[in-house]
């Protein structure tokens, strides 16, 4: 990917900067100061796109810089909240032999014999691990196969095979994925109610009758008042 030196740092600048095409970004690293750049908006979402997941390594030359190319991690991205374009990029500048510790995204495959066999529910609880290795074996993903997953039965932290050269990092007893037990009628119903009774709006209460005895210092309603008398 080939990047551009920015010089537009400003909300205003940001702006036309992305009018023209562009996305604004800044690379990191553990031996250099942060650089502030702009990559080509097309390039970038082409990129994004076509991978599984955020955790890109990208061989990144700037232009104009006497480094050469440099090998870099899409650290982050921030996407607008409404049209879902890309608004910013963190890139993290590594080396071939530096370790990196990164959130590596989980997957599942195929249909569990709990879900299929046993009316069971496919429970996914952990959506990212946290990984360490090097930049030439970061996954793009962790896919579980969950096809022999039984009623009652998870897949633990531990239970994962990663890659060659990755380390899982983690308590090794957490739950990944797991497959429940179908709800009984008495649970299911019992949830049905709950839920129901939940969402009863509040009773308003009924407004006095309009009969009702007038409040102190009022005349009853037989009273009728006297004339006044002429002088």
């Amino acid at each position: 990917m080939t990047a551009y030196p920015r010089t537009a740092t400003r909300r205003g600048g940001v702006k036309v900067l992305r009018a023209a095409g562009r996305v604004p970004a800044v690379i990191y690293g553990r031996l250099n100061a942060p650089e502030n750049l702009e990559l080509i908006a097309r390039d970038l979402e082409t990129l994004i796109h076509g991978a599984v997941s955020e955790n890109i390594l990208v061989d990144l030359t700037v232009v104009g810089d006497s480094k050469g190319q440099r090998l870099a991690l899409l650290q982050e991205v921030q996407h607008h909240p409404l049209v879902g374009n890309v608004l910013h990029v963190d890139l993290h500048e590594v080396s071939e032999n530096e370790t990196v510790t990164v959130l590596v995204p989980v997957e599942t495959t195929g249909e569990p014999v709990g879900v299929k066999t046993g009316g069971g529910t496919l429970e996914h609880v952990l959506f990212r691990i946290k990984v360490r290795t090097l930049p030439k074996n970061l996954p793009e993903a962790l896919v579980l196969d969950v096809s022999q997953l039984e009623v009652g039965k998870s897949i633990h932290l531990g239970d994962i095979k990663p890659p060659a050269g990755v380390e899982i990092m983690g308590d090794r007893k957490l739950t990944v994925v797991s497959v429940a037990a179908p709800l009984t009628e008495a649970a299911e119903a019992a949830a049905t109610d709950a839920a129901g009774a939940t969402a009863q709006p509040e009773m308003i209460k009924e407004k006095k009758d309009a009969a009702a005895a007038p409040a102190a210092g009022d005349k009853k309603a037989g009273d009728k008042k006297p004339a006044d008398k002429k002088k």
